[in-house]
């Protein structure tokens, strides 16, 4: 992938838009969890991908796109929050447990529709996009500590619906 940054620094536009085709679901799964609407799902991903065209010459360390490119798409999303778009449940990961059950996929997406935003977030870009802790504190500008909180009690919380939703199926 790094090669290929490079190659679109230097103007490949080939280059860019196959770097932005691997990246598509990633960036959906990270805007998804701020908005249901598909259309502003879709808006968010294009003002990215315009955004990264135009500022792709700023990147200092081609190593570092990705985090850089999902910066920007949390950045779009705040700020189309803040002009008046709603804020959402996350309610669907597209193929994030591709070799469980029905039912099991299911589930998870329930479990994390349960759960606050700022923990859901962070549980997401951990263990579905595999960023690293100091990694994810860059992308939301919070410390490592903090995120290292909000993903322990992210935890908790999945953990707690979980035991929740056992027990209401059992009858207790």
């Amino acid at each position: 992938m790094r090669r290929l940054v490079k190659k679109a620094m230097e103007g490949n536009k080939d280059a860019f838009a196959q770097l932005m085709e691997m990246n598509t679901q990633s960036m959906y799964k990270v805007a998804r969890a701020y908005f249901a609407n598909d259309a502003d799902v879709a808006d968010a991903i294009s003002e990215t991908v315009l955004v990264c065209y135009e500022q792709l010459h700023t990147l200092q360390k081609p190593e570092c796109f990705k985090t850089w490119m999902i910066r920007i798409l949390i950045n779009q999303c705040n700020g189309m929050i803040r002009q008046g778009r709603k804020e959402i449940s996350y309610s669907e990961i597209p193929d994030v447990m591709s070799e469980q059950s029905e039912y099991a996929l299911a589930e998870f997406k329930d479990l994390l529709e349960r759960l606050d935003e700022k923990y859901r977030l962070i549980l997401i870009l951990y263990y579905v996009e595999g960023f690293k802790i100091a990694e994810i504190a860059q992308l939301l500008e919070l410390s490592g500590n903090t995120v290292k909180t909000r993903l322990r009690r992210g935890r908790n919380s999945l953990k707690s619906e979980y035991e929740k939703m056992d027990l209401k199926e059992a009858g207790i």
